[in-house]
């Protein structure tokens, strides 16, 4: 028989390999889904994770005017984990004080909607430096308040956060789909579930021309360097900390449990209701039906193989970046399906999971005496 036996003390090395081993298993495994499916595993890793790259080579031999186009694969790349390091480095804060926001899908796309509704209807004369900001505070403030709903539930009700939120998410994905088929649909849509397009000063400007990356990576970027120093230098990440590593040492410290469960429900809805914000102001230009939403749920996978740390969540973020990009290359190239990359996601995940509870637990073989 198999029992799992607790370790006396988790290993650090362990703990940093853990992601290594987990990617290196679910390629492993993808690989072989791929070729059971009559798939050449080579031209699948080439499609999934070289593809991007390619250009690269040949980056530097070209002139000054093709740069520009040699970069856009590397562009989307990093364009891809912009929303997905914003929502994880939320949720991380969440997951390290044991507060598990499982809806961050439903804040990103009320995120959208605010920010949507700012663009709609703000006058066609508002300048870009009003219009903007004003979109991207109007998303955060979605994003926040809808993450408000499951918190207040659980301090005042003890419902648990995990329903409540991830319940709320399919509430928000109705919400959308109302808005863009009634009273935000496009006139001039030509019947299509869509909101007329934002107006250009919405769009944030780009960073390198020739591709569609915008200055929001530095507003990524910003967000991760202030959440790394609010959990290590501030009283509040201290407080999160504890909180989730032993609750009883927080009660005892007079940390209150309901103020951290706002707190670090804010938090989280607030940045993925700005990735929500950015993503359809500066990518999407309007509100449609499907918005990428999924970045919620990927941004859960992206928290946890960045360890919950806000640079280790940057790193994981470009990570699930390019299985994004490779996998729409997939589809194209050797036409796997769409749900491909949603399986290489999940696998991910659950060998991540398997991972971390080997870092915490051992493999104990007990043989039975017989009678």
């Amino acid at each position: 028989m198999i029992r799992l036996e607790k370790r006396a003390a988790p290993s650090t090395k362990a703990a940093i390999l853990s992601p290594l081993i987990a990617i290196a298993l679910t390629v492993a495994c993808g690989l072989l889904m791929i070729q059971a499916a009559g798939k050449s595993p080579g031209d699948a890793v080439d499609a999934y994770f070289l593809f991007p790259f390619n250009d690269l080579k040949a980056y530097f031999a070209a002139g000054e005017e093709a740069r520009a186009s040699l970069l856009y694969q590397p562009a989307e790349v990093v364009l891809k984990a912009i929303p997905l390091a914003l929502i994880g480095v939320g949720l991380a804060v969440a997951f390290r004080a044991g507060i598990f926001n499982i809806g961050a899908a439903g804040q990103y796309i009320l995120g959208a909607i605010f920010a949507g509704a700012v663009a709609l209807y703000a006058p066609d004369t508002t300048p870009q430096i009003i219009l903007l900001p004003a979109c991207l505070i109007a998303g955060t403030l979605g994003g926040l308040l809808w993450a408000l709903i499951p918190a207040f539930l659980r301090v005042r009700a003890g419902a648990s956060e995990i329903l409540t939120s991830l319940m709320l998410t399919y509430v928000a994905g109705y919400l959308l789909d109302w808005v863009v088929r009634g009273p935000w649909r496009d006139p001039l849509g030509f019947g299509f579930p869509q909101s007329r397009e934002f107006p250009e000063a919405t769009a944030m400007p780009l960073l390198l021309e020739g591709t569609r990356l915008h200055w929001g990576l530095f507003v990524m970027l910003a967000v991760v360097a202030a959440v790394w120093f609010a959990m290590a230098r501030t009283i509040t990440g201290f407080r999160v900390n504890i909180t989730g590593l032993a609750p009883r040492a927080a009660h005892f410290a007079g940390f209150q449990q309901g103020r951290t469960i706002y707190v670090v429900f804010l938090l989280s809805g607030a940045l993925a209701g700005l990735a929500g914000a950015l993503e359809t102001t500066a990518i999407i230009g309007q509100l449609q039906p499907e918005i990428s939403a999924e970045y919620g749920f990927a941004a859960i996978i992206v928290a946890f193989l960045g360890r919950l740390h806000p640079v280790g969540v940057l790193l994981a973020a470009l990570v699930l970046a390019l299985t994004y990009i490779g996998g729409e290359n997939a589809q194209i190239t050797l036409g796997l399906p769409r749900n491909a990359t949603l399986v290489f996601q999940g696998m991910l995940l659950l060998f991540l999971l398997a991972c971390d509870a080997m870092i915490h637990y051992r493999l104990r073989w007990r043989t039975t005496a017989r009678v």
